[in-house]
């Protein structure tokens, strides 16, 4: 288990997560079809060559979903008891087939359940291509586990 207990977590600290991603043709038209999502700037080369764009664009949910992936082995692989939310979700540049996706953490936030067998831990999660460039950006609300508490367990 690498993730992180709560008292692990320190307010203002980042983590910049180790692994990548270079995201395919076969990833996005996966993530489209289990979505159902057709969107054909998704999906049609013909069709994204017309827009603002060029080419076809990565569905940004896939994206999302990367970065809390990438996110996971440094912070709730193991110690999360459960998702509480995403917010204020940011898709500020496009990602595009061959693009190399890379995660950063920021804790935001933290704080004991009322009855003190948890926590609430909030992070600032952000995506990046390979240029560097903010893809993708959110708050990630965790309930977390207290080390005292599983080792009782």
């Amino acid at each position: 288990m690498a993730g992180r207990y709560f008292e692990e977590f320190t307010v203002g600290e980042t983590i910049d997560h180790e692994k990548r991603r270079t995201v395919s043709e076969g990833d996005n038209q996966r993530f489209c079809d289990m979505t159902m999502n057709q969107q054909p700037l998704h999906l049609d080369r013909e069709f994204a060559a017309d827009t603002e764009f060029g080419e076809r664009v990565v569905n940004g949910l896939y994206t999302m979903s990367l970065a809390v992936g990438l996110s996971i082995p440094e912070t709730t692989d193991g110690t999360i008891v459960a998702n509480l939310s995403y917010d204020g979700v940011e898709h500020p540049n496009p990602v595009f087939h061959g693009d190399t996706i890379r995660a950063r953490s920021t804790v935001t936030d933290k704080r004991e359940t009322s009855d003190g067998e948890r926590g609430v831990v909030t992070m600032r999660v952000e995506a990046f291509n390979g240029d560097d460039e903010l893809v993708c950006g959110f708050e990630r609300t965790v309930l977390s586990l207290k080390r005292a508490v599983a080792e009782r367990e």
